[in-house]
């Protein structure tokens, strides 16, 4: 049974670890979803594979059992609002891991356009400025459930400290925008100064130092 002190993992490493296109998928995941880190992937994947065990177990019990443990499934699916509880086994093994993935704090607060970005839901949320029905989560893994959907908002007034927070860094934006483009028309102002130097000194005629011992004629 294990330590009870130390929670169990809840992902599998991958056999191949250098496999590329795995590599390139969860990349895409990563990028995709605004995850931390390649762990996250695999923590999804783990929960994809213990939904589609039990639907691949099913297929082996007598038709009272194997509806059972089908309906039983297709309950926890419908309570994620991933599946409807009359879909089929086939409806369960065609799911793939962008569907756990969709039912992330993360992933709902932007669909819910409560933030633009993944990075930046992603902050919002560890910097508890979301709450899910009235409680803070700081957890941008948190599994919503359907009944949970329409709950998610902004914790208390952190509304009104987001929007300051987002117009003082829009704000410091525009400013280094403003600052680089002046270093800019600088630098180009100082390349140009150097150029037409360069040109009047190439106009000036030199004159040829006198040799010793040689006289200067003159007409």
């Amino acid at each position: 049974m294990g330590d009870p002190r130390k929670l169990s993992k809840k992902y599998k490493r991958p056999k191949k670890l250098w496999e590329k296109d795995r590599i390139e998928e969860e990349k895409k995941l990563r990028t995709d979803y605004g995850l931390k880190n390649t762990r996250e992937v695999w923590i999804a994947r783990g929960e994809l594979r213990r939904i589609r065990r039990e639907a691949r177990k099913s297929l082996a019990l007598p038709p009272e059992e194997r509806e059972l443990l089908i309906r039983k499934v297709l309950k926890k699916l419908a309570r994620l609002n991933i599946l409807e509880e009359g879909s089929s086994v086939d409806d369960i093994l065609s799911l793939n891991i962008r569907h756990i993935l969709e039912r992330r704090l993360q992933t709902q607060v932007v669909r819910r356009g409560l933030a633009k970005t993944m990075k930046q839901a992603r902050q919002l949320i560890t910097h508890g400025f979301i709450a899910v029905d009235g409680t803070r989560v700081t957890s941008p893994s948190f599994t919503v459930t359907k009944e949970l959907e329409d709950k998610i908002g902004y914790y208390k007034d952190a509304k009104n400290v987001f929007k300051q927070v987002t117009q003082e860094e829009s704000e410091e934006k525009a400013e280094k925008k403003e600052e680089k483009e002046q270093e800019q028309k600088e630098d180009a102002k100082g390349t140009e100064e150097a150029e037409n130097k360069e040109e009047k000194k190439e106009e000036t005629p030199v004159e040829k130092p006198v040799e010793a011992g040689t006289k200067e004629v003159k007409e």
